[in-house]
């Protein structure tokens, strides 16, 4: 029943005290800005105003109509803004998923250049999902996910950032130290360290593994690439990193990579949305700076 309009009447007649001056101001005539008071009067059955000679006092119904216009206007204002700088691509929330645990490092470094080149832009990092990354996207519960599974779905777009090979990650006294690549038989001795992932999604076996009918003599899952990284060291494990991530800690710790069978397993990293953020200006803006940025 109040709208907009109204409120502005009020504050209108409030700021500058006579109907002439208030009519001018609102870009109405005087005969227009009565009309729309009495209206507003007859609707709300209440008295909004009354005159003092030349000027206008508002009543004690009209005093509460102004308070609810001195805090509402400001407010719509405000938001109007923000959501035209979010049309623009200047002002929001990107929320991330990711389902790739090896990628932390490289995350963090493309959203420290996001935020840089994006100040009003704020990011939340969702990785532990009470909800697959699908489905987190189909219900706006995040609008973009980093993962290295393509997932067909007619409402979503993938877009490749990079691709990279995997590598397998042993102590560099391990007798597979010495290999230039594996073989599946290798394997099946060993301890096979990787990510708490569905063994069904991990490359190692999907396609590597399984198409051999090879198992490891065990399979732990462990979230910390910290621990993966010591248990690999003091040979109580081996296991499947990217190579750009391998490299960045062979320094750090005493572990060599192998190529894991002739070709090696290639991976790409993908950013999967739905199709129409692909215009929002803010969540292309950070797909491209992933593009550019690359493996560490």
């Amino acid at each position: 029943m109040i709208e907009q309009s109204h409120l502005k009447i009020m504050l209108a007649l409030h700021e500058k005290g006579t109907l002439t001056q208030a009519a001018d101001s609102l870009y109405l005539t005087q005969s227009a800005l009565s009309h729309q008071i009495r209206y507003l009067e007859q609707k709300l059955n209440v008295k909004l105003w009354q005159r003092c000679g030349r000027r206008l006092r508002l009543t004690v119904a009209g005093e509460l109509l102004l308070k609810s216009a001195q805090q509402v206007l400001p407010t719509l204002q405000q938001t109007e803004q923000a959501l035209k700088a979010m049309g623009a691509g200047q002002l929001g929330v990107l929320r991330i998923g990711v389902e790739c645990f090896p990628c932390h490092e490289w995350l963090t470094q493309v959203v420290a250049k996001f935020l840089l080149a994006a100040p009003n832009i704020d990011i939340d990092i969702i990785r532990q999902f009470q909800f697959s990354g699908l489905e987190g996207l189909l219900n706006h519960r995040i609008d973009l996910l980093i993962t290295p599974d393509i997932e067909q779905h007619q409402g979503l777009d993938h877009i490749a950032l990079f691709d990279y090979e995997q590598v397998l990650v042993v102590a560099d006294t391990h007798p597979l130290a010495v290999y230039d690549q594996v073989q599946a038989g290798q394997l099946c001795s060993e301890v096979l360290l990787t990510f708490p992932v569905e063994k069904q999604r991990l490359d190692i076996f999907r396609e590597f593994l399984l198409p051999e009918k090879v198992q490891p003599r065990a399979h732990k899952q462990i979230e910390s690439l910290a621990i993966i990284l010591q248990m690999v060291e003091l040979g109580r494990g081996v296991s499947v990193l990217p190579e750009w991530l391998a490299e960045s800690y062979m320094a750090e710790y005493k572990v060599k990579k192998v190529r894991i069978g002739r070709q090696g397993i290639k991976s790409t990293l993908y950013a999967c949305i739905k199709k129409p953020d692909s215009s929002v200006p803010y969540i292309a803006q950070f797909i491209s700076m992933a593009q550019g940025h690359g493996a560490i």
